[in-house]
């Protein structure tokens, strides 16, 4: 999130903070003064893929072929100055941003019902000024990145932490992205990924030693101010009375300053006379209005100190974990069975970290996850009393996952990799390599997220996404985890944004056997067995998470792609009774005449324009491909990642073209493009697609809507 108003006040106050620089040139000086460390730029991928999404479209959908394209020629700018990238993605969102999150999600709900009301007044795309990303942007980038051949990671914790850690340890040249965090981290430099001219490879480089200069203030003061305006650990709400104090007490002279501009200077200078040392911290703890949880302002300082540093604002033989010890024994201490159960494990983990491998001590690690107070802790800390309480391996993965892996600076974690078990070992390798889609987050945690999506609130046709694929993720859920001794599997947490969901709590959903024919397999078999009737496993177990285990035979016969794409059509077509043989036709059309076509002639596809349903169904198949990514990563990949990718079977602009066509009434040769050779294909993917809902009884039925009218039901004589 970083710290508000910090980057403004920068830019307006003290603009001496913020250097023009030529990566390029920075790379040879990086060459001549670190000739054993390569120039690295480390790039917060998530505050630039606004940067990198340039496409005139982004409304309908996505223009996938043309966003594959940017990102290419961001990375060949870079290579062609000899600099190597290293993209990182939030691979969670930490409880302590839940509520953030939140409060942004709901916002942005306002933002696209505004958007869909300027669709249907003016039938085209609002103009920049109301620019929202197209939906699964981030997700999609993790795998073209990969695909293009970058080193693509996603972090187990907040991405920030683990972006400023790597700059550090590796030496890197800088960091790349727009959070003034990175300011405050004692890393790499900072450059604005929104400063950044392409052709040129130059941008700002914002200079700490030149902020603490303009702020009176030594580098160790930055955490320390970064707390005190508010942050994800320190709210802001605890500050007022601080701040005001601050105000009266150093008045800026400066009246043309915003109050928040004044509020930064007022803490710097408040904060410049604090000498540097725990005692000074703790009467701060002991001024602010910190409630019960005194300990805030520790934690916030400690969160941007990074692996193998130190502060005078922290003892330096106090850990993070004996911090995690006070706080949950504390907590705990009502059961004094978990509360030994808990000092136990946490004093055989300081040993570990402190290099003290005692025998004594290690043999508690897995005596914990034995103990049955131990599972219970662990259901009780990360999931409440929701979570089911049968003694499960899940719920040994859960507890070690939760507890273990909480060490923010990741110095445990490779100790405890020998005592997780081999799938949540394999998941959390291809979370962390941006190989899986969600999958450790579910094992791990047993949570889930899903941030907004361009939908229609008003179109009561179409039920929300979440909704839509919720019975396939059921089926996923019961893939992933086990069930207790008496059936009962344990429920995962739903944080899914959709219109009537306030995200008051999360919502808890059962998981749901899918229907594989002989009985689902375990994990060690679809993850770690070989063989031909092991891929066959791996499929029918894929297509039974959406109940066309039976149409097994045709699509295999068909190029994967098509084959991923007629599933989750088959799919959104039984789950949306709305959904008419044009829109059917529609997406026919969109795979079959998207093939072969660049991204320079999608580019050029003009529209006369722009219709608010065909808005809302581009969307919801997009989100049904990362669906489609989560069952694919859970079944242990029966397809290649690459051929569930957007690019490969979807267009915005192509999908506006196709619907608005198909709801005219036009010709099958208009919706082919006058292509004879695509009529065959066309028939045959859909009558697969009518043969497959009408074995679930689902008769599709023609419904034009025209230009957004709709003129009834009728049937047609389409080829079935």
């Amino acid at each position: 999130m970083g710290i508000k108003g910090l980057q403004g006040f920068m830019t307006k106050v003290c603009p001496d903070v913020c250097t023009m620089v030529n990566l390029k040139e920075m790379a040879e000086r990086h060459r001549i003064n670190h000739p054993d460390f390569p120039p690295v730029i480390v790039v917060d991928a998530m505050s630039c893929v606004r940067y990198w999404y340039t496409p005139e479209s982004w409304v309908c959908g996505g223009q996938w072929q043309e966003y594959l394209a940017n990102l290419e020629n961001f990375i060949e700018a870079f290579m062609a100055a000899g600099i190597k990238l290293v993209f990182y993605f939030d691979g969670v969102v930490e409880e302590k941003k839940r509520d953030e999150w939140i409060k942004r999600r709901l916002q942005n709900n306002k933002e696209i019902t505004r958007i869909f009301q300027f669709i249907k007044t003016h039938r085209k795309q609002p103009g920049r000024e109301m620019f929202v990303i197209p939906s699964a942007l981030p997700t999609f980038t993790r795998f073209a990145l990969k695909s293009l051949g970058q080193k693509t990671i996603c972090s187990l914790q907040e991405a920030d932490f683990e972006v400023a850690a790597y700059g550090l340890q590796h030496n890197c040249m800088g960091i790349l992205g727009q959070d003034s965090d990175y300011l405050i981290y004692n890393t790499s430099p900072y450059f604005s990924i929104e400063k950044l001219c392409l052709d040129r490879l130059v941008t700002v480089m914002y200079s700490r030693e030149d902020l603490c200069r303009v702020l009176g203030l030594s580098m160790t003061h930055l955490p320390l101010f970064a707390c005190l305006l508010g942050n994800d650990i320190v709210p802001e709400s605890l500050l007022e009375g601080f701040w005001h104090k601050c105000l009266v007490i150093y008045p800026v002279k400066n009246k043309g300053y915003s109050r928040r501009t004044n509020i930064l200077l007022a803490v710097a200078n408040y904060i410049s006379k604090v000498p540097c040392s725990y005692g000074s911290l703790k009467d701060l703890e002991n001024m602010l209005p910190l409630g019960s949880d005194k300990t805030l302002l520790y934690r916030g300082m400690e969160s941007y100190l990074l692996p193998g540093q130190q502060s005078p604002w922290i003892p330096p033989n106090v850990t993070n974990i004996q911090m995690f010890s006070i706080q949950q024994e504390t907590a705990m201490c009502q059961d004094k069975e978990i509360f030994q159960v808990l000092h136990l494990l946490n004093t055989a983990m300081i040993c570990m970290c402190s290099g003290q491998m005692e025998p004594i001590s290690l043999t508690l690690v897995p005596l914990f996850l034995k103990h049955e107070a131990g599972q219970i802790m662990g259901q009780q800390l990360k999931r409440g009393t929701h979570w089911a309480q049968s003694c499960t391996s899940h719920v040994l993965h859960s507890v070690i996952a939760s507890v273990l892996l909480f060490e923010p600076t990741g110095q445990i974690q490779l100790i405890t990799d020998q005592w997780l078990f081999p799938s949540l070992k394999l998941a959390k390798e291809q979370h962390i390599q941006s190989e899986n889609y969600a999958i450790f987050n579910i094992l791990s945690n047993g949570e889930i997220e899903c941030s907004n999506s361009l939908e229609d609130e008003c179109d009561t046709e179409i039920p929300g996404q979440a909704l839509i694929y919720r019975p396939a993720r059921q089926h996923i859920y019961s893939v992933l985890l086990e069930s207790g001794k008496d059936g009962a599997y344990p429920f995962v947490k739903e944080w899914f944004v959709y219109f009537g969901n306030p995200l008051q709590q999360p919502e808890l959903v059962q998981p749901i056997q899918p229907p594989v024919p002989g009985g689902t397999p375990n994990l060690k078999t679809l993850w770690f067995a070989k063989g031909p009737d092991v891929e066959k496993q791996r499929y029918s177990t894929f297509l039974a998470c959406f109940h066309l285990q039976d149409m097994m035979e045709e699509l295999q016969a068909l190029e994967a792609p098509v084959a991923g794409f007629c599933c989750l059509l088959t799919y959104l077509i039984l789950q949306v009774n709305s959904l008419s043989l044009e829109d059917l036709n529609a997406f026919v059309a969109l795979i079959l005449c998207l093939k072969g076509k660049t991204a320079a002639q999608l580019a050029g596809l003009q529209l006369a324009q722009v219709d608010s349903r065909a808005v809302h169904l581009g969307t919801v198949f997009i989100r049904g491909l990362t669906t489609l990514l989560m069952a694919n990563s859970a079944c242990g990949f029966p397809f290649r990642m690459d051929d569930l990718m957007p690019w490969k079977m979807f267009d915005g602009k192509l999908f506006q073209e196709k619907y608005q066509q198909s709801h005219r009434g036009c010709s099958l040769e208009e919706l082919l493009e006058g292509s004879e050779s695509l009529y065959t294909p066309f028939q045959n993917v859909k009558s697969f697609i009518c043969k497959a809902c009408m074995v679930k009884n689902r008769t599709i039925q023609s419904r034009q809507r025209g230009n957004g009218i709709i003129t009834g039901w009728h049937h047609v004589n389409f080829p079935q």
